[in-house]
């Protein structure tokens, strides 16, 4: 009898893993489109619906540094239906960052997979005189003061990574200028003039980097990237161990059955594996990074959640 009861309680999950999915699947994207989240996204979606026989629809939910769209994923329903491409900022920085948050990324959400991870750029105005890491530094210890930088908030990566360096460098004195709405309006000031330079996501920049109108002093990346092999890395600038990539992940609503969770992983993982897609990312400069397991990308999330958390409390990041 127990077993018969079991065996009724189970059998609508088992129904949900083996026929799923049967309609759509909406992907939440939780930043504006032109964003490197964005960019990865749609480079994904084509492949992700062949592969899961089903339309994967994008849903961009900007607003709060990510949180909004974190949020909506995490009240969406748990039947694998909603999934959201999470990044370093919206995951693990946030948490560290944000008083209070309406949904806990590590209570709220399954991870699923890492996809990508998407390389940061130190950009500067090309009327800016430096032209390298070095030159940088110099001319900002030359000019205290008078050196400005972008970021998408004092508590985003962008910033972390400029406070990072200028602690490396000795004590950079520079000011800095925050701006609303992810990366996309401090690109765009940094290419108007109003700064002078930036850590940005390599896909972000790079139709800025290859127009001209932005230029490149190092990536900080384990190796140059395949669109910019002159461009030296922060290692080889004179700052080793620089390495501070927006990774990006599938994560979808706590209490999805795991029979869904791990055909979402093997599709998402099989989808990253095409050759259009590693190759349309590697135009980006962005690199096909997948996990081992779920379990194995829950537990680098919760890492990173410490890792970045640590990192904003030594910077005294606070929201805007």
């Amino acid at each position: 009898m127990k077993r018969l009861i079991a065996a009724v309680l189970l059998a609508p999950v088992l129904v949900l893993g083996q026929g799923y999915p049967n309609k759509p699947v909406k992907m939440i994207i939780p930043f504006a489109p032109g964003g490197a989240s964005d960019f990865v996204g749609r480079i994904i979606q084509p492949n992700l619906s062949e592969v899961l026989g089903q339309q994967v629809v994008i849903e961009n939910r900007p607003g709060a540094s990510g949180n909004i769209g974190v949020e909506a994923a995490a009240r969406s329903a748990p039947d694998g239906y909603t999934i959201v491409l999470g990044n370093v900022g919206s995951i693990a920085i946030n948490p560290g960052v944000f008083p209070k948050l309406a949904a806990d990324p590590l209570k709220d959400l399954v991870a699923v997979t890492q996809v990508v991870d998407v390389p940061g750029v130190l950009v500067a105005h090309p009327a800016f005189p430096p032209n390298s890491v070095k030159e940088f530094v110099a001319y900002a210890k030359a000019n205290p003061g008078k050196v400005n930088y972008a970021s998408p908030g004092s508590g985003s990566q962008n910033r972390l990574e400029m406070e990072k360096l200028r602690n490396a460098a000795g004590g950079l004195d520079m000011v800095h200028v925050p701006y609303k709405g992810g990366a996309g309006p401090a690109v765009s000031a940094l290419v108007a003039g109003e700064t002078h330079l930036m850590f940005v996501t390599a896909s972000s920049a790079m139709p800025m980097i290859k127009s001209g109108r932005l230029k490149v002093l190092a990536v900080a990346a384990p190796k140059r990237l395949q669109p910019l092999p002159d461009v030296p890395t922060m290692s080889e600038a004179g700052y080793p161990a620089f390495e501070t990539g927006s990774w990006q992940g599938v994560l979808v609503p706590a209490g999805t059955p795991k029979e869904v969770v791990e055909r979402l992983y093997a599709a998402t993982v099989k989808t990253m594996q095409t050759r259009e897609v590693r190759e349309r990312l590697g135009q980006g400069g962005v690199e096909v990074v997948t996990s081992a397991s779920p379990a194995a990308f829950e537990q680098f999330v919760a890492d990173e959640t410490a890792r970045w958390g640590k990192a904003a409390k030594e910077a005294g990041a606070t929201v805007d």
